[in-house]
Formats: structure tokens, C-alpha cells, sequence
């Protein structure tokens, strides 16, 4: 995906090139895709490597496409302009819909005050024909933004602005709450599918959550470069067990504002493995100013860093 100058970089260009085109030196044999699509913001694309697909929304029809990623061949589309947000996880999709308030009838009856309430839709789909597998009700607090909803399987994490986190299970309707003291909004997720837990990203820090609520892992030397979360200087291995970041080092805090360090740690125990930094290679220093990109080989036992001024690097043992 490449944004161009020419059009103030306002929308999506995609292009699918086979790697022996590149090893032969002519990636211009690449071939331009999703070409119908209108990927001006706010459309985008997602590749979803779990399932083999392709998710498209195109902003001038409000038209969300589900693509093969073998073949990028449409296997369906849905068009709804209810929908707020969809979630993929393995197999299926999370229709998330714009919040309504409730009905009078829906409100419990008490002898005090009720909270206003409100509710979201959610429709869970196959991913592989669109299928409708469930739908349910999501009651929230009415006039309190809602932080963010997100899938793991039968599991639904909800949290409104202030508000405790909800774990909900979709399956058995159980639900469980963690105070809003412990559990924080996060940036961003990465959810480990192998290892049942998930990754939270907040400022700089990166956290190890449960599905019960529990904080199981706090990493050592391992704080972000991009406060914002940028995951593409963040490298999960596909056994799960290792996280390969673009972090602030200790001297790039003490006045090398522009120069970091390349940091892998254990997930599930927070140790910091190895640190590839200044100080130890200072003839790649430049290579460590303004990592844009990160990318970890795993068959080839290589990491892949790439600059702001179109520096590649590649770091191996």
C-alpha cells in the first residue's frame, strides 16, 4: 500500500508483486489491485494473513468487501451504513453498529432514578460467506463515549469512558468486570491467539493481560519509541513467545533525541533477551535514527529496519 504526492496523499494505492520479481530486479512486473475500490479516507484496507483475506472499505458507496487473499478474487460485500466498525478474528467477523439509545420498555424499573441507557448491535459472520452466526445486544451507559470494543474469539472486551472494563463471553453470557484503576484505555491490541491472552499498548509501556481480568507480564527495558503505538516497528515471532521493537534506549533520553534501539523480549516473562543499540554497533547508528519500519525474517533469523530517509538495514547474527 503507498500513498502518492500527487494527490496530497489522500487515498490508497495497492499493488500485489511477486518476490521473484524483486530478486530479479523488476518489481514494475508488480501488478496494481483493488483498482474499482474508492480508498479515499476514511476507506481503507486490511490484510487479514489469519483467515487469507482482504478487507476493503471504499468511502464512496460506504461498501465493505471481503476479498480472497490467494487471488484477491471478491468473495462478498455488505452494505450497511449503520455499521460503526468491523472486527476480524480467526473465522469470523465483528459487526460492531452505530449506538441507539433504548426504549422506555427495555429500562429496568427501580424506585430510584434509572441510568440512561443505550445499546449497540453487534452481528458476529463467518468470514468465509458472510453468514450470520449470532446477533445480540450490548447495553452501555448512554452518553459516555465508548472507549472500544473488541473480539477474541467468544470473548467481547468493552469499555466506556470512566467505566470498569467488561469481559463478556458471547457463548454462556457470563460477564466480569476489572476496575478502571487497574485497567486503563489502551492505545492499541494485539491479541495472541496461540497463548489465550492479549497485548496492550499505552503510551510507551507494553502490558500482558488474561482473559480473567489479571496483569501477567510488565516488560524490562522496553519502553516505545512511538507513544502513539506504531505497529510498524513492532514484531510479533509466530510462536508468540517473543515481542521485537523500535524502543527509546537510555542514552537516546540523555540527548540523542533521534537514535533508539532494536529490543527483543520474552512475552510471558517481561525479560529482556538481547538490545541491539548505539553503543554496540556504533558504526549503524544512523541505522537506529528514525526506525519508520520493522520486519523480523523468521526462517532467515534476520530483522528488517528501514528509516524516514529510505535507509535498509538488516541485522543478523
Amino acid at each position: 500500500m503507498s500513498v502518492y504526492k500527487n494527490d496530497n496523499f489522500s487515498s490508497l494505492k495497492c499493488r500485489s508483486t511477486a518476490l521473484h520479481h524483486i530478486e530479479e530486479g523488476m518489481p514494475d512486473k508488480g501488478e496494481a489491485i483493488f483498482q474499482s475500490e474508492s480508498l479515499c479516507f476514511p476507506g481503507f484496507v486490511e490484510f487479514d494473513d489469519v483467515n487469507s483475506k482482504v478487507l476493503t472499505y471504499s468511502s464512496l458507496g460506504r461498501v465493505y468487501k471481503i476479498w480472497d487473499l490467494t487471488d484477491y478474487r471478491l468473495m462478498y460485500q455488505i452494505s450497511d451504513k449503520s455499521i460503526s466498525e468491523i472486527k476480524i478474528s480467526p473465522g469470523i467477523m465483528l459487526l460492531i453498529y452505530k449506538q441507539k439509545e433504548s426504549e422506555p420498555a427495555d429500562r429496568p424499573c427501580t424506585r430510584t432514578t434509572p441510568t440512561p441507557t443505550s445499546y449497540v448491535q453487534l452481528k458476529i459472520l463467518s468470514i468465509e460467506d458472510g453468514q450470520v452466526l449470532k446477533e445480540l445486544k450490548l447495553p452501555l451507559i448512554r452518553d459516555k463515549k465508548v472507549d472500544f470494543i473488541e473480539q477474541f474469539n467468544e470473548k467481547l472486551l468493552v469499555k466506556q469512558e470512566s467505566e470498569n472494563l467488561q469481559i463478556l463471553d458471547v457463548r454462556t453470557g457470563s460477564r466480569m468486570e476489572v476496575s478502571s484503576k487497574e485497567f486503563m484505555t489502551p492505545n492499541a491490541f494485539i491479541f495472541l491467539y496461540e497463548n489465550q491472552l492479549f497485548l496492550t499498548f499505552r503510551q510507551r509501556s507494553v502490558e500482558v493481560w488474561n482473559f480473567r481480568g489479571e496483569l501477567m507480564t510488565r516488560f524490562e527495558d522496553h519502553d516505545l519509541w512511538h507513544a502513539e503505538c506504531n505497529t510498524n516497528n513492532i514484531y510479533i515471532t509466530a510462536d508468540q513467545d517473543l515481542i521485537i521493537s523500535y524502543c527509546r534506549d537510555d542514552a537516546s533520553q540523555g540527548g540523542q533525541p533521534d537514535c533508539g534501539s532494536i529490543n527483543i523480549s520474552h512475552i510471558l516473562t517481561g525479560k529482556r533477551l538481547t538490545k541491539f543499540d548505539a553503543d554496540t554497533f556504533p558504526e549503524c547508528r544512523s541505522s537506529l535514527e528514525n526506525v519508520t519500519a520493522l520486519f523480523y525474517n523468521e526462517e532467515r533469523n534476520e530483522i528488517y529496519t528501514g528509516t524516514n530517509d529510505g535507509r535498509l538495514t538488516v541485522w543478523s547474527n
